[in-house]
């Protein structure tokens, strides 16, 4: 498969704003985060039915379907940003031009349900993306400095990422030591199980995968899990990276249950390739922005991720 890259952001460009999801619960964030992104010297056109909402989506299917593309199309578009995620992205991906994503290669970022949109863009056409800050959920407050200054220099650099460091130094752990390199795939892992068995489910082998969710009892992730494991995806790939599980617990007291930590190592500790966890990625405030099909450097002998890579043209 070719690998595209999209062209770096440059100060004075345009950002498109889309909701390929759901919408967000109070415009003004979207306000406040449109005004973040001029304050630092960038223009910004904010999709024609964002701000639609139809039951727990952004609009209709075909509103959506007509944000992303119009941005796609647009020539003064530099780089699409999606406002939240929420639900919905996975009813889009039959309904996308893919030839549009391709001859128009873009800057698109976003994370938790755009990463169904994330992983189909690949599948389909080889664009690199971005799992990276949202405009309603992270820029609409007080903003994270370390979010901020892993993000912008991702997308405006094309200089290689190199190791990837998580906020405070703090460290990533080891589970099973190991060297390996592959393109950087997955994501959150709710939605790449729902992928699963479809023409949109990017091709694993030799990848290293990255996972995270959030809200997912220890039972459901033993379930998703289990569908990889059947998948034979553990036996397809180079390494695993396992970011933040944020809230994955089992809610009632009285309920028997495994923890988390018990599940990961059931899955992971017993195969013969590199696993780390602790990467500040997911939904977490201080968030490491993973551009999706970059070659990836895993060495957990000597404990550090490094994207060997520009991730911008």
């Amino acid at each position: 498969m070719r690998i595209i890259k999209p062209k770096r952001l440059k100060p004075g460009d345009v950002i498109g704003i889309i909701s390929p999801a759901s919408s967000s619960d109070d415009i003004t964030k979207v306000n406040r985060g449109v005004e973040y992104l001029e304050k630092l010297g960038y223009r910004v056109e904010v999709g024609k039915n964002v701000g639609q909402e139809s039951g727990y989506l952004a609009g209709s299917d075909a509103q959506r379907i007509a944000d992303l593309h119009e941005m796609f199309k647009n020539k003064n578009i530099k780089a699409i940003f999606s406002i939240r995620g929420g639900y919905g992205s996975g009813r889009l991906l039959d309904k996308i031009d893919y030839k549009i994503i391709r001859n128009n290669p873009k800057i698109f970022v976003g994370y938790s349900d755009i990463n169904a949109l994330q992983m189909a863009f690949f599948a389909k056409t080889g664009l690199i993306t971005f799992a990276g800050p949202m405009v309603a959920v992270d820029f609409h407050d007080e903003v994270s400095k370390f979010t901020e200054e892993v993000f912008w220099r991702t997308i405006t650099s094309n200089k290689a990422i190199g190791r990837i460091k998580n906020p405070r130094n703090e460290k990533i752990y080891v589970l099973n030591k190991g060297r390996a390199v592959g393109r950087i795939l997955g994501g959150n892992l709710s939605l790449l199980t729902s992928l699963n068995g479809t023409e949109y489910f990017p091709k694993l082998k030799d990848a290293i995968l990255l996972l995270e969710d959030i809200n997912e009892a220890p039972y459901r992730i033993d379930r998703m899990l289990n569908q990889l494991r059947l998948l034979k995806v553990f036996k397809q790939i180079k390494g695993i990276i396992l970011g933040h599980f944020v809230d994955c617990i089992e809610p009632d007291p009285n309920k028997r249950t495994f923890t988390l930590n018990e599940v990961i190592i059931e899955y992971f500790q017993g195969l013969k390739i590199p696993v780390v966890y602790n990467l500040k990625h997911g939904h977490v405030k201080d968030n490491i922005t993973i551009p999706y099909g970059l070659k990836c450097v895993l060495n957990a002998s000597r404990d550090y991720v490094e994207i060997s890579e520009n991730a911008v043209s």
